[in-house]
């Protein structure tokens, strides 16, 4: 489980295969030493286990169906990650309850520039998963925790602060850019509750 609040950008170090499982290979060196293998590690909000590590990377297997749900799968040598370990039961909540596991990929398509400060970055996105976002309620994009504020049934938008652009992957990201989302976990079950209403 995760909050949303990304530790730290990394950098991939190397992309490698054997035909069945890729190995991604990430610069972290705040947070490697720290790191132990076995340990989730979310890495653009994709829950991954740390597989290797050294006292500067950290080692993550993904197999091709990982790769081809979220925007894990675009990533080159150089490409920067945010970051996040999982929380410790006792760590205060600063975002939202985040699993780690993405429910699908949106597309960047309009970006509002307020005088180089704050910005507004709208996505376009399926509509299976537009109906688990609201106004004022929580997403997780690229694994950072942000709030809701204009929702359509295939746009969403969200409002970025300085710090947010800065910290994370988020202020370097282009029109025509795909990111992982992952909707607020309370509204999935909501809606199973919905559905299974008419079970019978």
């Amino acid at each position: 489980m995760f909050s949303g609040i990304v530790e730290i950008m990394g950098k991939v170090a190397s992309i490698t295969s054997d035909g069945t499982v890729y190995t991604l290979v990430i610069e972290a060196p705040e947070i490697a030493p720290q790191t132990e293998v076995s340990d989730s590690v979310a890495v653009n909000g994709c829950c991954l286990t740390v597989v290797d590590k050294s006292n500067t990377t950290l080692s993550f297997q993904a197999v091709p169906e990982t790769l081809s749900r979220t925007n894990l799968g675009e990533l080159t040598v150089g490409s920067p990650v945010n970051l996040e370990r999982a929380l410790l039961v006792n760590a205060r909540l600063g975002g939202h309850f985040v699993s780690g596991h993405v429910d699908g990929l949106a597309e960047l398509i309009k970006i509002v520039d307020h005088d180089g400060e704050c910005a507004d970055y709208f996505f376009r996105i399926d509509k299976s998963l537009s109906k688990n976002m609201a106004s004022k309620g929580s997403v997780a994009v690229d694994g950072v925790s942000l709030t809701l504020v204009r929702c359509e049934p295939d746009i969403f938008s969200v409002a970025l602060i300085p710090f947010t652009l800065s910290a994370t992957t988020l202020g370097s990201r282009k029109i025509g850019d795909k990111v992982n989302v992952e909707t607020d976990l309370l509204s999935k079950y909501v809606q199973r509750l919905i559905e299974a209403q008419k079970w019978g």
